[in-house]
């Protein structure tokens, strides 16, 4: 317990090496992690999270780049969780932090780590939630999140930040490929990269014309199970101008800059509003409750999976397989453990 406290310790001190090491202790599920969050858990709830999500070869990760630079000049700090895809052969992330954004490398305001999502669906590793905690309790005024770009899925961002970037390009295929995938709906600001492309104007034409059939003051929606679900635990609320939040769409180039510093001020001004409308506590309350759920549904089936003997549920499958039984009869004769173990 000493070592543990020790390590909470050293990271609200301000060590590198100890956020390291306690990242690390959380994303191996290791004995001293759950400890240590204990630990932190009374220091969090003060960074702003930043989800940055978009299809493959949008710019992501230049314009995570391109915005933690202008917050530096802003005298904010920065961290960076970086969802990779999983090597097939390592288990670990195939892009490390140590080939993406060099233009941060030393800058002691800017923590960059990369995460590998290890067979997560959303585009986001299981053990985000936990590290986000850590980093949130280590004083860092803003967490920004970038996913893997891997479609449909993305839209699980929405349940882990309180800002939502979506980065489009031109010529990325259907101009409705987009909004069919779910991904505007979880929007709060819209980026459209490479902003020196010939088809620029097309792009945004395109898109605006979608945020326009978009409902105003519509409640904010969430992909939860494949299905459309109010993320409700307190009604969302207008702002004191009376007004909904609209969607502002920015142009960027993430090569040079370009309207990088709008996309920056956009986003304090959505925090400005989450605070003031109130959408942001029930924003957080969904955070929460998301993760519980989720949490809760592991323990669920680890200790499901604990009570029934493989030779059990190999004979299931095949008595479903033979049709003796249906998938739900199955899943009612599992539950009955979890019932034996309680009682």
């Amino acid at each position: 317990m000493g070592l543990t406290m020790t390590l909470a310790d050293e990271v609200l001190g301000g060590s590198r090496r100890a956020l390291a090491r306690a990242i690390t202790a959380v994303e191996n599920d290791a004995a001293s992690a759950q400890e240590v969050l204990a630990a932190l858990f009374s220091h969090t709830g003060r960074a702003h999270l930043i989800g940055v999500t978009g299809s493959p070869g949008t710019g992501k990760s230049s314009l995570v780049n391109q915005l933690a630079l202008e917050y530096r000049k802003r005298g904010k700090t920065i961290a960076i969780i970086a969802v990779d895809p999983t090597s097939p052969f390592t288990g670990g992330a195939i892009l490390g932090d140590r080939i993406r954004m060099r233009d941060l490398s030393g800058d002691s305001g800017v923590f960059i780590r990369s995460m590998a999502t290890r067979g997560s669906l959303g585009g986001l590793a299981r053990a985000t939630a936990d590290v986000v905690k850590v980093l949130d309790a280590a004083g860092f005024d803003l967490i920004m999140i970038e996913t893997v770009g891997a479609g449909q899925s993305e839209v699980d961002i929405a349940r882990h930040a309180h800002t939502v970037l979506v980065i489009e390009t031109p010529g990325m295929g259907d101009d409705v490929q987009a909004i069919k995938a779910g991904i505007l709906e979880i929007a709060d600001i819209l980026v459209v990269n490479k902003s020196d492309d010939p088809r620029i104007q097309n792009a945004v034409r395109a898109l605006k014309a979608m945020l326009d059939l978009a409902h105003p003051g519509e409640q904010r929606m969430e992909m939860h199970h494949g299905k459309l679900m109010q993320a409700a635990m307190l009604p969302p609320q207008p702002a004191e101008s009376g007004t909904a939040w609209e969607i502002p769409l920015i142009t960027t180039n993430a090569l040079t800059g370009e309207g990088v510093a709008e996309v920056a001020d956009s986003i304090e001004t959505h925090r400005a509003y989450l605070r003031d409308s109130g959408e942001m506590q029930r924003r957080e309350r969904a955070r929460i409750a998301s993760e519980l759920e989720a949490m809760l549904r592991e323990v669920l089936v680890t200790r499901l999976l604990a009570a029934v003997s493989q030779d059990e549920i190999a004979a299931l499958v095949e008595q479903i397989a033979q049709r003796d039984i249906t998938p739900q009869k199955a899943v009612d004769a599992l539950l009955m453990h979890l019932n034996a173990v309680r009682s």
